[in-house]
């Protein structure tokens, strides 16, 4: 089976035949059609998260799919072959840069039927975030007022969707550029982060959903109101998420360390810094499928690769200026790179 991994952190991502995928008895083995990519498989490859995400190598990279079911296990009862079906498998099952893999049942999901198998492709990850954020971690309220950073990237640009549908005043950091596209998106408010300082322009906001880490999330911390919350999606980790996953006292205390200046910060402010690494989840995908399909979410697709420039596309990633999603093709349909839009 043809598949795109990384033998070495930091080495480029390579071609290779791999074996099939093993599907256990709760496992649906999946053609995927489509792959989204994101920043977290860029991430991945570089190293940065070897010590949280601890792979061996080498690793076939990816993070969401859509794509059509081949075969389900013995125990399987939501899904049978024919089905076309998306998700984000678990964080420790990766690997859809692939022409195949197995998919745990309860990460898995039927494809929203109003768009393309590559708008599919492009959601799962993003959507799980902002929905894991907003929802369960935020608990945004209708009247609220939220700000999501970078509204024209991956995250983003659904983010700002999922805050509108709650009811929040959204406002947003993006370009000039950008500016007409995420007030098409929803944002109420948009700061040209080229020539604004949203710290001196923003106040009293109730959630800040952060994807850029660093001075960016510290200034964060100083446009929330008393008792708000940042959530940070590029780390620093916090012992929460160490605990959460089980990891080793000394990494703990590692992590502990890595994430102190920003909590004492916070604190010192009234407010709150949490880490999130988002979960696969079926049920939370099958209600995205919902407000797809309603129309209340539309995907954003800035560009599309074929299967064998994987690594091209990863590498297109990295460098940024990408509208939205960027999504690898093998439905053999897309023999050029297609683009619709740049972001940030």
């Amino acid at each position: 089976m043809r598949a795109f991994v990384v033998t070495k952190y930091k080495g480029p991502l390579q071609e290779s035949d791999v074996p099939e995928p093993v599907v256990g008895q709760h496992d649906v083995l999946v053609r995927v059609d489509a792959a989204g990519l994101n920043q977290l498989d860029e991430k991945i490859r570089a190293g940065e998260f070897k010590q949280i995400l601890p792979y061996t190598l080498p690793l076939i990279l990816g993070n969401d799919l859509a794509g059509v079911v081949i075969e389900v296990g013995a125990k399987v009862r939501s899904f049978k072959p024919g089905d076309e079906v998306y998700a984000r498998p678990d964080k420790d099952r990766i690997g859809t840069f692939a022409e195949r893999i197995a998919v745990a049942e309860a990460d898995l999901a039927l494809k929203p039927a109003s768009i393309s198998i590559e708008e599919a492709a492009s959601l799962p990850l993003v959507a799980l975030t902002a929905w894991q954020a907003l929802v369960e971690r935020g608990n945004v309220q209708p009247g609220q007022k939220v700000l999501i950073h970078a509204g024209a990237g991956g995250v983003g640009s659904i983010a700002i969707q999922v805050a509108k549908h709650l009811g929040a005043t959204v406002a947003t950091t993006a370009s000039a550029a950008n500016a007409d596209f995420v007030r098409g998106l929803g944002a109420d408010v948009v700061i040209d982060y080229r020539s604004q300082d949203f710290e001196q322009v923003l106040h009293d906001y109730d959630l800040v959903l952060d994807s850029l880490g660093g001075e960016n999330l510290e200034k964060s911390l100083r446009v929330l109101r008393r008792d708000g919350k940042a959530i940070g999606i590029s780390g620093p980790p916090d012992p929460a998420f160490a605990r959460e996953n089980g990891l080793n006292p000394l990494l703990r205390l590692a992590i502990t360390g890595l994430s102190f200046g920003i909590r004492r910060q916070a604190r010192k402010l009234g407010v709150s810094y949490e880490f999130l690494f988002m979960h696969a989840s079926g049920d939370q995908l099958r209600h995205i499928t919902g407000l797809v399909d309603d129309g209340v979410l539309r995907p954003v697709v800035g560009q599309v690769f074929p299967f064998h420039q994987t690594p091209q596309a990863l590498q297109a990633l990295s460098k940024g200026g990408i509208r939205g999603k960027a999504v690898i093709s093998n439905t053999r349909r897309n023999e050029t790179t297609t683009e619709t839009g740049t972001s940030r």
